[in-house]
């Protein structure tokens, strides 16, 4: 039996995954949830998550240095390692690695967007986008455009973490390098692509869940879940015909040169595909893909970075996966409850604007799949005590 290492932000939908197919997993990562101690043989987490304490803030308490530190102890054990978001290669054993190897030019979005913009003249738009130094440069360029809307992005980064946009911007931020790009306004959409590197399907294409403060995120463009399979009308013998925007997520993976499973995030305006960033890696809507395709993600991933592509159905099911974050400095309760993942521990303390769980529903009837999704967000607000510091 194979010993796999995942390494990452959160591990726990990878590593249950792969244990589902026979694999023994340990784990590396920041939070150290509830339900992924049931799924691994080894594990180390930033997070220690102890009753009456509180789990601090993501942003100041992620380091991808000290997940590589806790990693190191069990790479030798390790036949593979597959890595998640918060993670870049460079530093692991590439003889290992289950994965992309090389991702600084799609990981750096003003070099992604440069490559884009040389490798493909035509078939889909690119927002306008410009690399900035400070705040004055980045005023300059829009008072000059054509374009109404601006925002601010990190040079590097994902989730949506840290971009704002320019319109009431605080004028003392300290920009040292950041990506000032055309807003677009439009439907937020993902496409799953998996890649041999000679060859590329899109096998699920998804509404991304963007900045939605009924679930607490706080950053207006922070990512906070997907519903799958993207559709314009209900059912799914009514699906959008997406072959268009399918066949240009699938061609961007191709002439990256990405193996196994890659995101591709677009924005659909009036019939109008605008590619917005690539994520060369395993993405947040593994999940939900699982559940609506009936496959194994983990699987097919590994399948492709060794050159073949699965078989991949119809979905069959819609699916809705829902980050769930505190709208209050909050005491947790038992939210070992049906449908809820990424569970933190009975009584710790979750800051305000801070991850919670995971909801995670499916059903035949799109409307019943994204009605038991909330009814079950209402139900985890339910078992948190607000709390003062």
């Amino acid at each position: 039996m194979e010993n796999i290492l995942v390494i990452g932000a959160n591990t726990r939908p990878i590593v249950c995954s792969l244990k589902n197919i026979g694999y023994n997993v340990s784990s590396a990562d920041y939070f150290g949830c509830f339900d992924l101690k049931k799924c691994v043989t080894n594990f180390k987490s930033i997070l220690s998550q102890k009753p009456y304490s509180t789990c601090g803030n993501f942003s100041k308490k992620f380091d991808p240095e000290v997940i590589l530190n806790m990693a190191s102890e069990m790479v030798d054990d390790a036949d593979f390692i597959i890595y998640n978001s918060g993670i870049s290669p460079s530093a692991l054993p590439k003889r290992k690695l289950i994965g992309n190897r090389d991702i600084n030019n799609v990981e750096n979005k003003y070099k992604l967007y440069k490559h884009l913009k040389k490798s493909f003249g035509s078939g889909f738009k690119l927002p306008e986008t410009y690399l900035v130094t400070d705040l004055e440069d980045a005023l300059e360029i829009v008072d000059a455009s054509e374009s109404e809307k601006f925002l601010l992005k990190p040079l590097e980064g994902s989730g949506g973490v840290g971009i704002q946009n320019i319109d009431g911007i605080d004028p003392d931020i300290d920009i040292h390098e950041a990506i000032l790009q055309e807003i677009v306004d439009g439907r937020d959409v993902s496409a799953s692509v998996l890649s041999s590197g000679d060859e590329a399907i899109t096998i699920l294409t998804s509404e991304q869940l963007i900045g939605n403060k009924w679930l607490g995120q706080s950053e207006n463009y922070g990512y906070c879940g997907n519903i799958v399979p993207y559709i314009q009308q209900n059912g799914l013998k009514n699906q959008l015909n997406n072959e268009h925007f399918e066949e240009i997520a699938a061609d961007v993976v191709v002439d990256l040169k990405l193996i196994g499973s890659n995101g591709v995030d677009m924005i659909i305006k009036n019939g109008e595909v605008y590619v917005i960033e690539v994520n060369p890696r395993l993405q947040g809507t593994y999940e939900p893909a699982e559940a609506a395709l009936g496959i194994n993600i983990g699987q097919a991933h590994i399948m492709a970075c060794r050159g073949e592509l699965m078989e991949i159905p119809t979905p069959k099911n819609f699916a809705a996966k829902m980050i769930i974050f505190a709208k209050k400095r909050s005491i947790v309760g038992n939210l070992n409850m049906k449908c809820v993942n990424d569970i933190p521990a009975q009584n710790v303390i979750i800051e305000e604007g801070e991850p919670i769980a995971t909801v995670l529903t499916s059903d035949k009837i799109l409307e019943d799949t994204v009605y038991s999704a909330k009814k079950i967000v209402n139900d985890v607000y339910r078992n948190l005590t607000p709390t003062n510091p």
